[in-house]
C-alpha cells in the first residue's frame, strides 16, 4: 500500500479576519493544509499546538508586527516565512529579506502567485534537507549541513536566517571562485525576480559579518565589477 503524503501545512498571520479567511480557502484548495492568526501572539499558540511547515505573516499589525516576529523566528531557525506588506518599494523588500523573510510580497497580491511562491521556498527546504549529512569545515567554522547549524571556532552556535544557511551553502560548494550576483540568485533563491542584487548584497554583508573573526583573512572577498570568493577550501 503507498503511505498518504501528509499536505504541508501553512499559518497565515493576518489582523484582517477577511484576508485570513480568504488565503486560508486559496491554499486548502492548493492542496495544503491551512489555518490561521490574527496576531503574533495567537501566532506563538498556533505554532505550539500545530506547528507549521510555512508561516505567511503580514507586515504590519496591532502589537508586535511582523518584521520583529519574523526576525525573532528566524533567529531560532522557525519555520520559513514569507512576508506581505502595503509597503511594497524596493527598501521593504530589503528590510524583509535582511532580517530573515525567505520571499516578500507587496499586497495586494494574486492568490495564485503567493502559493507558487509558498511551494518554491518549501522546495528550497526539502533540497537542502536531501544534501549529505556530513559537516562541511572551513577556516575553523563547522557546517552541519542536515541540521542546519554553523558552529564557529569556539563551539558557538552561529544563527542563520534560511536564506543565509542557502548563501553559505552555495558558497562552500563552489569554493575559491568568483559568483556573480546572477549566479547566487541561481543558487541561493531559484532566481526568483523579486530577489535582486541589492537583497544579494545585503544578504554576503550579514553573513560576512557572521564569519569575521579578530585577525583572521577574510572568507568572502568582494571582486570589484565581478562578485564574490569564497576565499577558503572547505573540507569534510
Amino acid at each position: 500500500m503507498t503511505e498518504a503524503v501528509q499536505a504541508p501545512s501553512v499559518l497565515i498571520v493576518d489582523d484582517d479576519p477577511e484576508i485570513r479567511a480568504g488565503l486560508v480557502e486559496v491554499f486548502q484548495r492548493a492542496g495544503f493544509s491551512a489555518h490561521s492568526a490574527g496576531d503574533v501572539p495567537s501566532m506563538e499558540k498556533a505554532l505550539a499546538a500545530k506547528g507549521a511547515d510555512l508561516i505567511v505573516l503580514d507586515l504590519m499589525m496591532p502589537g508586535e508586527d511582523g518584521l520583529s516576529a519574523c526576525k525573532r523566528l528566524s533567529g531560532k531557525g522557525g519555520p520559513p516565512i514569507i512576508m506581505l506588506s502595503a509597503l511594497g518599494d524596493d527598501a521593504d523588500r530589503i528590510v524583509g529579506l535582511e532580517i530573515g523573510a525567505d520571499d516578500y510580497l507587496p499586497k495586494p497580491c494574486n492568490p495564485r502567485e503567493l502559493v507558487a511562491r509558498a511551494r518554491a521556498v518549501l522546495r528550497r527546504g526539502r533540497d537542502a534537507d536531501r544534501t549529505s549529512a556530513d559537516a562541511v569545515r572551513f577556516a575553523g567554522f563547522r557546517m552541519d549541513i542536515a541540521r542546519r547549524e554553523l558552529i564557529d571556532p569556539d563551539d558557538v552556535v552561529i544563527p542563520l536566517s534560511a536564506g543565509e544557511f542557502r548563501l553559505l551553502r552555495a558558497f562552500v560548494e563552489r569554493p575559491q571562485r568568483v559568483l556573480s550576483r546572477e549566479q547566487l540568485l541561481d543558487f541561493a533563491f531559484d532566481n526568483d525576480g523579486d530577489v535582486f542584487d541589492r537583497a544579494v548584497d545585503v544578504q554576503v554583508s550579514r553573513l560576512r559579518r557572521k564569519l569575521e573573526r579578530p585577525g583572521a583573512p577574510e572568507i568572502i572577498r568582494t571582486v570589484r565589477g565581478e562578485g564574490y570568493l569564497f576565499a577558503v577550501k572547505p573540507s569534510a
